[in-house]
C-alpha cells in the first residue's frame, strides 16, 4: 500500500423516494439520510466501494483543506445543535479548528468518530442551483458521481 489515503467530500445530491434498499442501507452507514447533507470519509477501498454503489444519488471528491475549514466553522454541530468552537477543539486536543481541519484532511483524524460531533453537515442547496441535470453522472454534464477537485466549488456554494 504505497498510495496514500485522501480525504473525501461526500454531498447527497438526490432525496430519499425510489431508492433500492441496499443503497438505503449504505447511505444510512454514511449518515447522509436527507439531500444536502455531506460528509467526509477517506479513500479506503471500503468506503470507495460504498460510494460507488451509490453514485446514483452522491457526488464526492478531494476536498481541500480551506474548505474543511470553511465547513467547521460555519456548519459544524455538536450534539445539541451547538456550534463548533475553538473550545470544542481544545477540548479533544488541537489548539483551534484550523488544526483540527487540518488532521481531517491528512486524514490523522476520522471524522465520524469525533466525540459529541454530529457525522453530518446540513447544507443548503447550491446558490444558483446545480450545474447539469441530478440524474446524470458528472462525466457527461451532470451532478452525480466522482468530481474530483470541483468538489470544493460546490460545497462553497452550499455552506
Amino acid at each position: 500500500m504505497t498510495e496514500q489515503r485522501k480525504c473525501l467530500a461526500v454531498v447527497r445530491v438526490r432525496g430519499i423516494s425510489d431508492i433500492y434498499h441496499k443503497v438505503k442501507e449504505t447511505m444510512e452507514l454514511l449518515h447522509l439520510n436527507r439531500n444536502c447533507h455531506a460528509t467526509f470519509v477517506d479513500n479506503r477501498p471500503a468506503y470507495v466501494g460504498m460510494l460507488k454503489k451509490a453514485h446514483h444519488f452522491l457526488t464526492w471528491g478531494e476536498i481541500s483543506k480551506e474548505t474543511i475549514a470553511l465547513l467547521l466553522k460555519k456548519r459544524g454541530r455538536l450534539v445539541g445543535n451547538k456550534k463548533l468552537t475553538d473550545e470544542y477543539a481544545k477540548e479533544i486536543g488541537f489548539k483551534s479548528l484550523d488544526e483540527l481541519a487540518e488532521a481531517i484532511h491528512k486524514t490523522k483524524v476520522e471524522f465520524s468518530k469525533l466525540p459529541k460531533m454530529k457525522p453530518v453537515f446540513r447544507l443548503h442547496p447550491p446558490s444558483k442551483g446545480y450545474k447539469g441535470k441530478v440524474k446524470r453522472s458528472f462525466t457527461t454534464g451532470g451532478v452525480t458521481g466522482y468530481r474530483g477537485e470541483d468538489i470544493n466549488n460546490l460545497i462553497e456554494k452550499m455552506a
